[in-house]
């Protein structure tokens, strides 16, 4: 971890999360008819839900498109889905505009080298242990968890710390 990596998760109003590696292990199963399952944590889908109660907005950007994510990100009330992007420097920019969201204002977690052009211009960057050695050379913060093993949970536990908002968030289920 940078040493201002909790200034800068401090500063992050719209989180945007990868999907394969981050959101899921990275894992790709097919079957005869083509992508069948995705793996998804449910502690990291609830530490996105306690980002969104405390006011920071989420997205994801995928180069892959599926279904399922479509149907996840659904499940979680994430309204902005960019799939199928491969340059996700498009997607971010549309990203931007659609929330009126400056990139200062972003943080982005990926962990391959096609994420690098948003990891290099948001405020806050992050990764997992296993992502490739030219990402993790370049965040602010690794996760100890991977990919769709709490990684974005930690994250998210994380940034509510950053903002000072983690108690209130976790407050409810301590009553």
């Amino acid at each position: 971890m940078r040493d201002d990596a909790v200034a800068r998760a401090a500063a992050v109003r719209l989180m945007i999360f990868d999907v394969d590696g981050i959101l899921t292990d990275g894992s790709l199963h097919y079957g005869p008819a083509g992508e069948v399952i995705k793996t998804f944590n449910v502690l990291d889908g609830h530490g996105i839900k306690l980002l969104q109660q405390s006011g920071v907005a989420t997205a994801i950007i995928s180069a892959r498109k599926s279904e399922i994510v479509a149907r996840r990100a659904a499940d979680l009330g994430i309204r902005h889905v960019h799939q199928g992007v491969h340059d996700k420097r498009v997607a971010f920019e549309q990203l931007l505009a659609e929330t009126g969201t400056a990139a200062d204002d972003c943080g982005f977690v990926g962990d391959d080298v096609i994420d690098l052009p948003i990891l290099m211009r948001v405020k806050f960057a992050a990764s997992v242990p296993n992502a490739h050695p030219e990402v993790k050379s370049r965040v602010h913060y690794v996760t100890a968890a991977g990919g769709g093993r709490g990684a974005a949970r930690e994250l998210c536990d994380f940034i509510l710390r950053a903002q000072g908002s983690y108690d209130a968030a976790i407050a409810p289920y301590l009553e």
